[in-house]
Formats: C-alpha cells, sequence, structure tokens
C-alpha cells in the first residue's frame, strides 16, 4: 500500500507540473490534441511508465473518465489543466 502511494506521488506530482507549465501559448490553449498529448501524456505513456495507449482504438468517453478520475499512478486531472475540449482532441489523437 504504501508502494503504490509513493509511486503515485513520483509520478504524479512531475505529472501535475508539467501540466501547469506546458502551455502552447500565452493563451494557455493547446493548439492541437498531438501538442497536448506530446506535452502532458506522452512523458509517461511513450516511455514505458505507463501502458502505451496511442493507436488502441479507447473510446473518448473511457479517455474522459481515466482522465478525470485517474487510474493507478496516473493522477487524475481536473478541468482546469486539461480543458473538455483539449480532452477531447487528445482522444481523437490517441485513437
Amino acid at each position: 500500500m504504501r508502494n503504490k502511494m509513493f509511486l503515485r506521488f513520483c509520478v504524479g506530482i512531475p505529472a501535475m507540473l508539467l501540466v501547469t507549465a506546458a502551455s502552447a501559448d500565452g493563451s494557455g490553449k493547446w493548439q492541437s490534441g498531438k501538442e497536448a498529448y506530446s506535452k502532458v501524456c506522452a512523458f509517461c505513456h511513450e516511455r514505458g511508465l505507463a501502458p502505451v495507449i496511442k493507436g488502441t482504438g479507447k473510446s473518448p468517453e473511457l479517455i474522459r473518465i481515466l482522465v478525470r478520475a485517474g487510474n493507478r499512478a496516473m493522477p487524475a486531472f481536473r478541468p482546469t489543466e486539461i480543458d473538455d475540449a483539449t480532452l477531447a482532441r487528445i482522444a481523437e489523437y490517441i485513437k
């Protein structure tokens, strides 16, 4: 139990910092799902820290649920961190 909490802390905190620090431009809006994925999701999902999700055909609704609720070591992302429109673009890019 303690190891899981430690892992969530070690993975979750850097991921949260990346989300708040990595915006596309001065407006704070992501330009595309690919850009948002590469700046927020790819850090873990492309380096073997988390399962590969690109090209898996996961439904946009499942992706939205997992992103909003979190899953295992993955933290939950609030709408203030990834807005619903960007989340929809990420889901399309992943599919």
